[in-house]
């Protein structure tokens, strides 16, 4: 063999003395421990001798699978979608899968893009964190063959299976907390109504409010996104007003730190704040230093991502056994019922 002729997966077994199909089992994550220790040893050293490296494009050619998975998220500045991405790079790169992330950046019409740009880079299979209400582009794309799955928000309408966390259940323990310390003007702070999340949660408060016959609508309910300037501003309405809460539910991590930078402010100024209890979803390293925060609801990111790469990765064995070499990925596999998941959330105390 010449210096610029590239060894194959042929060479590595001939002079390993295995068979071809030995070499490739060797090389795949997923039939690895089929082969014995000592084969296995002999190949690799042979390889090695070889210089030799698997050609992954000539692999997906040849069996319409590149081993790789994308993942569609909202925002990626997001300590719980990124923990979430952490835990199912782990389990996929265990698998012998590479993640792919983008960002739609709250975008239904990027999250598009970013949709048919993975398909055509042939992804095994794509798991989303929808942007918004609209599921056609997920639909279509569903019915065209590619596995798909939600993880965290559901896609009203979208017959698709889904990952979450139960947040109406979460919602309306995090609400009970607050009215078991003695509090009764609650107020919801933060949620767009058309991610699936804040509804749910909203629901869950107003669930635990009508429980106790409180009343849970008008000023006591402070709708608007789901960002750190969208927590800035519904903080800034409830200073202002003239009967301000006596404690918070805040609908996620982002609209609780948009929340404690304005009343942040209020500190430095030397105002006097009204002694606000605050409850929250989404729990991190620092939430034991947000100042009045009372309760978190804890979501299982590490749970949810585990859970979503395993259950992509089904879909994928599935897809790929229904799909012969010869068809294209376009063609419909069999529809099943959408399998939704939910992973159930602690509620404790802030300083945990």
């Amino acid at each position: 063999m010449s210096r610029t002729q590239r060894a194959t997966v042929r060479d590595v077994a001939t002079l390993a003395g295995v068979s071809t199909a030995t070499v490739s089992r060797v090389f795949d994550p997923a039939y690895t421990h089929l082969v014995a220790q000592e084969t296995r040893e002999r190949v690799l050293a042979a390889a090695e001798q070889l210089n030799f490296s698997i050609n992954h494009v000539a692999r997906s050619l040849k069996t319409r699978a590149t081993k790789t998975v994308a993942l569609i998220a909202p925002e990626l500045a997001n300590d719980f979608f990124m923990e979430l991405i952490e835990s199912m790079d782990q389990v996929l790169e265990k698998a012998g899968y590479t993640l792919l992330v983008a960002s739609s950046s709250n975008s239904v019409a990027e999250e598009q893009k970013r949709l048919t740009l993975f398909a055509e880079r042939l992804v095994d299979g794509i798991v989303v964190i929808p942007a918004g209400a609209r599921g056609e582009h997920l639909e279509r794309m569903n019915r065209q063959g590619m596995p798909l799955l939600l993880v965290d928000r559901l896609v009203e309408g979208c017959a698709l299976d889904a990952v979450l966390s139960a947040n109406e259940d979460a919602a309306a323990a995090l609400t009970r907390a607050l009215l078991q310390d003695g509090y009764r003007r609650i107020a919801f702070v933060g949620g767009d109504i058309s991610i699936s999340t804040a509804r749910e949660r909203l629901a869950g408060y107003g669930r635990a409010m009508a429980a106790a016959g409180l009343p849970a609508d008008g000023s006591l309910v402070r709708l608007g996104g789901m960002g750190v300037a969208d927590g800035y501003m519904r903080m800034e309405e409830i200073l202002n007003s003239s009967e301000p809460p006596d404690a918070l539910v805040a609908v996620n991590l982002l609209v609780h730190l948009g929340m404690q930078k304005r009343l942040l402010e209020e500190y430095r100024k030397g105002e006097s704040v009204p002694p606000f209890a605050i409850a929250a979803f989404d729990r991190t390293d620092y939430s034991a230093f947000l100042p009045r925060c009372v309760y978190i609801a804890a979501q299982d990111a590490t749970g949810l991502g585990a859970t979503a790469a395993d259950r992509i990765l089904t879909k994928i064995k599935t897809t790929q056994s229904q799909i012969t070499p010869e068809k294209s990925r376009g063609l419909n596999v069999q529809e099943l019922e959408p399998e939704i998941v939910r992973l159930p959330v602690k509620i404790l105390p802030a300083g945990l």
